[in-house]
Order: C-alpha cells, then sequence, then structure tokens
C-alpha cells in the first residue's frame, strides 16, 4: 500500500513549522515554495522562513507574557523554528531577536536534510486534491487566493502590513546615541542591547510635523478601504492621532536615562540588533508607508542618525486572511473541503511567533490524521489552544480581526490573583496542561 503524503503549500515559518511536525511524525512531506521561480513583494532570497518585516519574536519571558510562554510550549513541542530562533539568538532585552540570515539558513538546512521532506520549487495555482496545509501567508499569489474564494465562497479580508527600516552601526553618532535596555533590563548573555537616539521636545515635535507632511505610498484604487492592522500601524499613521502618541508607543522613554544630561529625554528613537555581526540595526516601532526619499530625509532628523546609512528602507505590503471562525474547524481544516487545512498569518493569527504555532498544530493533526490516528486539540488553559480557540470559534467572522496571543484570550482561573502573579499562575496552569496533552497518547 502506497504511504500517504502530505503537500505543504508555502515555506514560510507556518509551511517550515507544519512540514518539520508531520516529518518528525514519520509522514513523507512535499513542501512547496514558489520562490525563486515566482518573486513576491516583500521577500528578497529564496530561503525558507524569510523575516520579512521585524527580526524579533517579541517577549521571551514565559512567566508574565503570553507570547513568552507561547514560545516555551512551542519549544517542549519540538518546534524547528524556535530551535532555530534561539540558535541564532541576538542580544535584545528580554525579546527573542535573530539573525535573518541564519534563522533563515538553519530552518532552510534542516528541511533538506530531513529524509521525510521533499521540496519542490513551483507555485500552485490550484487546490490540491490530496491531503494538504495551505500556508501561503498574507502574499499568497493570486491564482491560488481566487482559487480558495472559490472554494470558500467568501471574499478574503485584507490589512496593511508595514516594514521598518534597517541601519547600519557604523553610520550613527555615538557621541549622541547610547546603548541602553529599558530599565537596564538584559537578555540572557547580560549587557546593553538597545540603542537610544535622544529627542528633546523640539525635536520631537519637528519630528512628527515632518512625519506628518512627508510623500506616502499612494494606495490603488481597489486598496483604499484596506484596514491597518492596529498591532503593526506605519509610524506616521500613529503620529497622526496625536502630537504625544509616539512619545507613549515606539518612542516612549520610560526606563532610560541619557547618560549626556542624566536625565530622561522626552522622547527616544530605539533601534535592535538585526544581524549576527552587529553591522545592522533595525528602526524599533518604525513601520512606515513613506517614500524611500521622505524617508532618509526625515530618519536623518533624529539625533544620532544625522548621517545614517540604511540597508532596507521601509515599505507597505497588502496582507490578506480568510474568516476562520466560519470557514475553520477545530482541527484547522476547511469544512467545505476537509482534506485541506490552513495554517500561518491566511487563518488570521498576527505575528511570527503566532503563525509558527499554527503551523506546529496544522502539523500535527494532519500527520495524526494520516497516519489513522486521533489528536485532540491542545486545551484552551494553553497557549497553543487559546490562539486555536481564537482563530476557530472565539470570535465571529463579522467582527474577526488579526490577533496576537495575550492572555485574554486564555479562560479565568478561579481563585486567581491579580497582576503578575495572576499571569504567573495562568503559565503555570498552561504548562502543566501542556505536558499532559503532549504525552497524552495520539
Amino acid at each position: 500500500m502506497q504511504k500517504a503524503i502530505l503537500h505543504i503549500i508555502g515555506g514560510g515559518l507556518a509551511g517550515s513549522e507544519a512540514a518539520w511536525q508531520a516529518a518528525l511524525a514519520g509522514v513523507s512531506v512535499v513542501l512547496h515554495e514558489m520562490r525563486p521561480v515566482r518573486a513576491t513583494g516583500a521577500h528578497v532570497t529564496d530561503g525558507l522562513a524569510e523575516l520579512v518585516c521585524s527580526n524579533s519574536f517579541r517577549s521571551d519571558d514565559c512567566e508574565n507574557n503570553a507570547v513568552g510562554l507561547l514560545h516555551e510550549e512551542m519549544r517542549r513541542a519540538d518546534s524547528l523554528i524556535l530551535a532555530a530562533g534561539d540558535r541564532n539568538r541576538l542580544p535584545a532585552g528580554g525579546a527573542l531577536a535573530v539573525d535573518r540570515e541564519g534563522f533563515s539558513c538553519a530552518v532552510t538546512e534542516a528541511i533538506e536534510e530531513h529524509p521525510n521532506i521533499e521540496i519542490r520549487r513551483e507555485e500552485i495555482r490550484a487546490l490540491p486534491a490530496e491531503p494538504a496545509i495551505i500556508a501561503t501567508g498574507p502574499l499568497t499569489s493570486e491564482p491560488l487566493a481566487e482559487a480558495i474564494r472559490a472554494a470558500t465562497g467568501e471574499d478574503a479580508l485584507a490589512f496593511f502590513d508595514a516594514i521598518a527600516p534597517v541601519a547600519y552601526r557604523d553610520s550613527i553618532d555615538f557621541s549622541i546615541a547610547w546603548f541602553q535596555s529599558r530599565y537596564d533590563k538584559h537578555g540572557p548573555e547580560g549587557g546593553a542591547d538597545y540603542i537610544n537616539c535622544p529627542l528633546d521636545e523640539q525635536q520631537y515635535r519637528a519630528f512628527v510635523e515632518a512625519l506628518l507632511a512627508g510623500e506616502k505610498t499612494d494606495f490603488k484604487e481597489w486598496e483604499s478601504s484596506t484596514p491597518y492592522f492596529e498591532g503593526c500601524l506605519p509610524i506616521e499613521v500613529m503620529a497622526a492621532r496625536g502630537v504625544d502618541t509616539l512619545r507613549f508607543g515606539p518612542m516612549k522613554p520610560v526606563g532610560l536615562c541619557d547618560p549626556r544630561s542624566g536625565k530622561r529625554p522626552h522622547a527616544v528613537v530605539q533601534l535592535r540588533q538585526d544581524n549576527v555581526l552587529g553591522s545592522l540595526w533595525n528602526m524599533v516601532g518604525f513601520q512606515t508607508k513613506l517614500k524611500h526619499a521622505e524617508q532618509t530625509r526625515i530618519f536623518r532628523m533624529i539625533p544620532g542618525l544625522e548621517q545614517a546609512r540604511f540597508a532596507r528602507l521601509g515599505g507597505l505590503h497588502r496582507n490578506t486572511f480568510i474568516h476562520s471562525p466560519r470557514l475553520l474547524d477545530s482541527k484547522l481544516r476547511l469544512k467545505s473541503h476537509p482534506h485541506l487545512r490552513f495554517a500561518g498569518q491566511i487563518t488570521g493569527v498576527e505575528g511570527y511567533v503566532e503563525s509558527a504555532a499554527t503551523g506546529l498544530l496544522a502539523g500535527r493533526f494532519a500527520a495524526a490524521e494520516l497516519t489513522g490516528m486521533e489528536l485532540l486539540a491542545p486545551p484552551p488553559t494553553t497557549a497553543l489552544g487559546a490562539l486555536l480557540g481564537h482563530i476557530t470559534g472565539g470570535a465571529t467572522a463579522e467582527t474577526f480581526q488579526p490577533m496576537n496571543v495575550n492572555f485574554g484570550l486564555f479562560p479565568e482561573l478561579a481563585g486567581a490573583p491579580r497582576g503578575r502573579d495572576r499571569k504567573k499562575a495562568l503559565t503555570a496552569r498552561a504548562l502543566t496542561d501542556l505536558e499532559r496533552w503532549l504525552s497524552s497518547p495520539a
């Protein structure tokens, strides 16, 4: 009898994780990735799991932060994405930031070397008739997107996502800028992990005025009604909400002290290391739709960046996701075509780790089904289960929006304390329930 094959469309974080999990379970996997046969508007390499926006997987604090808990759950579930992230970790305070190239190379090498995985560089333009996971992400090619629309009878929702600029370290003026992590919080290796560029009130107000007046990317007519995702707003869109919005957001100065004055600045721009060599640093929270020439001019108004050279300027791309609560069942299967599963940002999760987490679940669910076993969904008390519950039943299709994992998605804990103690209690319950799920027979 011929062994069943699982097809996975898309070699991003979700697709790579799904392939890895299914292969670990003994399933034969064919991973279809259209790059370099067909390029996208955001990728620059043909490597698997390429990071096109930030290089941060956000907080790695598993006791006080839901995404940190998700990191820990995925590590315990043998996640390839977290293993590659840990091996290519960069200093970033309490966050898990990675060297982009090293991370992608690590994932690509692991996938290429696994005996149960075959990589095919080709564009898939129609829905497969065989068991498959669709993990094409927010940049799904139009032919496949049209096939999804035809199969579901639903129009895809859409939102804009923006990319932050990356500057060369040797072009930053350290007579003005300094190294410090907020509240002097350090990562596992110690050290001050962020470059800080201070602005006084006059400089800050002039900068905000320049952002508002700067020339922006024009939208096509069909894009004019597409909303932004609140968790990744362009810097100039935030600035338009009020003069102090940025200094209470990505430019907040709390926990920082300018060593020249001994005082907290009015506002601060932080840069986070972007590669192992430490030669590239990305501007934290500075996603933008400004035109490239305007970015160079306006961002050089920031003290310490007057002579900055940029390895990459910011950009804007259109993302799409499906009505998951209406279309998917509790195991990420398309209700109308149950041989198909979806994973990644196309399901309406937001964030690198959340995308990879849905790939982990889809890969495990598909592998269990193909090997004649039954795998229950993870408990809703876990980060994996809470995230899955949100996209498959925790919201209505009418109000469904991209969502990062957060403790608001978890069931309440009876008699739980408040504040940090509450989060620690939720985390302890999650990890206990996760171990029970991981060890339960399928």
